[in-house]
């Protein structure tokens, strides 16, 4: 079964990154990349987004669709990047969730 796991960062987090030593932002990376080697046999895509300041958004509805530059997303969690899993179900799709060493919230979405 496929999952995304879309890694979100909060306001917090973001804050607490930028406040790290080089040092400690190093051994931060570090646990990630070993994170996505641990995984790479389930792994099947992922990727880091660009800052969210770079983002266009366009909105639908009745009419022209409106596009803006700017997330404009309403919440303070944005998401920073994802990863597509090949998994047996969902709980392994949660186990792998839980041992994520960075961002403080994973939204797993089944894929198609």
């Amino acid at each position: 079964m496929k999952y995304v796991l879309m890694f979100v960062e909060t306001e917090e987090f973001a804050k607490e990154l930028e406040a790290m030593g080089e040092l400690e932002r190093e051994a931060a990376y570090e646990a990630v990349g070993r994170w996505f080697a641990e995984n790479a046999d389930k792994i099947t895509h992922h990727n880091h987004l660009h800052p969210v300041h770079t983002a266009t958004t366009v909105r639908l509805g009745e009419g022209e669709p409106v596009v803006t530059d700017g997330p404009f997303v309403e919440g303070k969690e944005v998401v920073s990047g994802f990863a597509e899993v090949e998994v047996a179900d969902l709980d392994e799709a949660l186990k792998l969730a839980r041992s994520w060493p960075a961002c403080p919230v994973v939204e797993i979405r089944p894929a198609r």
